[in-house]
This record gives C-alpha cells, structure tokens and sequence, in this order.
C-alpha cells in the first residue's frame, strides 16, 4: 500500500471512530484530533466531508465483504451455518459502532444515504450461491430467492431510515442478528 493508501485508511478508520462517538454530527476536527494530525493533511487526500463520508461508507461495506469472504472459505462451516454467518456478518470491530444514527442520513445526506442503499441491494452473488446450495443439499426449503433478497434488503433499509431502533433500544447488532433469525427459521428444512 502506497504512503497515501495508509493516509487514507488511517483517516477512514479515524472517521469511524468519530462516528462512533458523536453519529452524523463528527467534524473534521474531530478526526483531526482523534488522528493527531492536520485538517489540511485530511483535505489533502478527501475534498469535504462528504467525499470522506462516502468513502466510509464502502470502506465499511468492503470489510463487510471481506468478512463474507472468510466465512466462504471456513471449512468447518456446514451451508447452513455459512447462510446465517453471511445474513448476518459484522466485522468484529464494527460490532460496537452506533449504525442506529444512520436513520439521519436520508434526510441530511442523501448521496450518502443512496450510497448505502447501493451497497445494501448490490453483492448478493455470495449469498445466491449458498442460498441455491442449501436448496440442493435440502437444508432449507425450496424458496424465491429475490424474495428473500427483498425481505433482508428492506428491512435494513428501514433501520436506515427511521428511528425505530433508538426509540426501542435495540442495537443495530441485535436487530440484525434477530432479522436473520426470524429468515433462517422461515428457510430451513424442518
């Protein structure tokens, strides 16, 4: 990785800590002094704070992917528990951000918020694939697999844009992990 390709995901892991701590509300300066370094040196590599955020958004999603792509490859998984782990991957260290005040985006940013919901409805090929071997092995039911993409689709689109788990208390963690719960049971092979 080249000298700006550190910066970069110095400042990218920077911005989720901010984000962390203060939601939507993070500034520059924030990151500036979570990372020791300049404002200057932030706007050197992104131009506001929506170019950052932005490339927040698929820095997320590409270690979202990245998770996805060593739950394929463990061995010791059965289909079954591939399909759950994928439904439901987090990288452990963005089990503890606060996704909750994403709800905000929509309204405040919506290139951003189209962002997330691009990466939300695209990169289901992983999960296809497991979905059509698990009707092949008979682990779960025969089902409509763009229904079940448009069910996991919309219900974390709606954590995107409401309130709903602020007002209830809920993680996003713990909603995402009982949206795959309620989908695994409605899938599997009984």
């Amino acid at each position: 990785m080249t000298d700006n390709g550190v910066l970069r995901e110095r400042i990218l892991k920077g911005t989720i800590q901010a984000f962390h701590q203060k939601g939507l509300k993070f500034t520059m300066d924030d990151i500036a002094k979570l990372l020791g370094i300049s404002k200057k040196t932030i706007y050197a590599v992104f131009a506001d704070k929506e170019e950052l955020f932005l490339a927040m958004v698929d820095y997320l999603f590409d270690g979202i992917k990245e998770s996805e792509r060593q739950v394929m490859e463990d061995e010791n998984l059965e289909t079954l528990q591939k399909i759950r782990t994928v439904l439901g991957v987090m990288p452990e260290s963005y089990r503890e951000l606060d996704f909750r005040q994403l709800y905000q985006l929509k309204d405040k940013y919506p290139i951003i918020y189209r962002q997330v919901e691009k990466r939300l409805e695209t990169g289901w090929e992983t999960t296809i694939a497991l979905l059509e071997q698990g009707m092949r092995e008979g682990v779960i039911r025969p089902i409509r697999i763009p229904i079940m993409k448009l069910m996991m689709e919309s219900a974390l689109e709606q954590f995107f844009q409401r309130d709903i788990l602020l007002q209830h208390g809920i993680t996003y963690t713990e909603a995402l992990d009982e949206v795959v719960e309620i989908l695994m049971k409605g899938i599997q092979q009984v």
